[in-house]
């Protein structure tokens, strides 16, 4: 019996393969360290966990509105208005399973069959799996180095065709960790509007920027044109340190918005009543805990980089936000070490994971071949331990 075309055509995750094979190694009593999986290694917030446990304690555990509880949806607005300028009304929020739920919502929402959706390289890599699983066809633009990994106008409407839907834009960026400028921003929107496609902004990342005189700005607050063009994407696990909990959100144009109700109605019902009370108290409660977590961020930022820089044969740029690190290996290829030759980011990778135990995420799945991804939301000390592995391999190649 044929299983679904559509289904078998969708790639596996590689970074939660690579943390699979680092969970084995280290199952096996390896000393492993792993720059994988972006998820932040701090507790959840007290302040977050307490109002989680009243939640239970009051016996609000029970189904809420598909697109979640008035309370939630309500803070969101507050929290879009406060820190983005933007004035949506809660009719136009819809709280899901995590922002990559919003994200799947998204494209099942605004696509058609063959319908296109724009995607800068180097991407998330889920951006295109989803587009696919959507029926819609990923059309990738892959950006310079020397632009900052920036679209630039000619890239763009180079991409372009009379199937174009929608473009996917992240700021901070995973795997770059480079911010769009108001430039960068107004030149998508225009291209947008002429256009008349959507533009799908993930925003998850938003708290975390340490370049100085950058910051945040959501195209969305651009104008009316393209604030009606816009989808807002955005939640709390990189922010407040709440992978688990699984809540995200989408700000979207309301007859966008209603179909997204609609169709998690259908795959979801609606999301943990529980994540969805504490998650009210993450965007209303103290902020100061983002900003403790930000600090720290930094300064790992800041040392992996440095690190980074003093080894041979390897290159990145300085991330303005997130926390990740994109590293062009290319340097090392037709290099051996121990026999092994290093002909791609892939066999850099597995030689190191091998090796020295130390797990990266190579990013052909990113779009780009010849880099892999290190995330910082691991403690220092392993970091430490990290880096000085890296630079052990690349000094040991032949």
């Amino acid at each position: 019996m044929e299983l679904s075309r559509r289904a078998m055509q969708i790639k596996a995750s590689s970074t939660l393969a690579i943390s699979a094979k680092a969970a084995e190694l280290k199952a096996e009593g390896k000393d492993m360290v792993t720059f994988g999986v972006g998820e932040p290694d701090f507790d959840t917030p007290a302040h977050i966990r307490e109002a989680a446990k009243k939640a239970i304690d009051e016996g609000k555990t029970r189904y809420t509105p598909a697109a979640g509880t008035m309370a939630l949806r309500k803070a969101v607005c507050k929290k879009l208005k406060a820190d983005n300028g933007l004035d949506y009304e809660p009719a136009q929020v819809i709280i899901s399973n995590g922002a990559k739920h919003s994200l799947m919502n998204t494209f099942m929402a605004i696509l058609n069959e063959g319908d296109e959706v724009i995607i800068p390289a180097p991407f998330w890599l889920s951006y295109s799996e989803m587009v696919k699983i959507a029926g819609g066809v990923p059309v990738i633009v892959h950006t310079k180095k020397e632009n900052g990994f920036m679209l630039t106008k000619e890239e763009l409407e180079g991409a372009y065709t009379s199937k174009t839907k929608a473009l996917v834009l992240t700021s901070p960026s995973n795997p770059t960790g480079m911010i769009s400028s108001l430039k960068d921003l107004e030149m998508i929107a225009e291209f947008a509007v002429s256009h008349d496609i959507f533009v799908i902004s993930d925003e998850i990342y938003e708290k975390l920027i340490y370049a100085e005189g950058k910051k945040h700005i959501s195209i969305a607050s651009l104008g009316k044109e393209i604030y009606d063009r816009t989808i807002v994407i955005n939640g709390v696990s990189k922010s407040y340190a709440m992978t688990g909990w699984r809540i995200g959100f989408t700000a979207a144009p309301l007859p966008v918005a209603k179909l997204m109700a609609s169709l998690q109605s259908h795959m979801a019902s609606n999301p943990n009543s529980i994540a969805q009370e504490a998650t009210v108290a993450a965007l209303e409660g103290p902020q100061e805990c983002v900003e403790e977590m930000r600090l720290e961020f930094e300064k790992r930022r800041d040392y992996i980089y440095e690190r980074e820089e003093a080894i041979p044969m390897i290159s990145a740029l300085k991330p303005e936000g997130a926390f990740y690190l994109f590293v062009d290996v290319s340097g090392t290829y037709g290099k051996s070490y121990k026999g092994r030759e290093i002909h791609s980011a892939a066999d850099f990778a597995s030689v190191l994971l091998d090796e020295k135990f130390v797990a990266v995420v190579p990013c052909a799945d990113f779009g780009m071949p010849d880099y892999i991804r290190l995330s910082y939301a691991t403690s220092m000390e392993m970091i430490k331990k990290g880096m000085d592995r890296i630079e052990e391999l690349v000094l040991g190649l032949a």
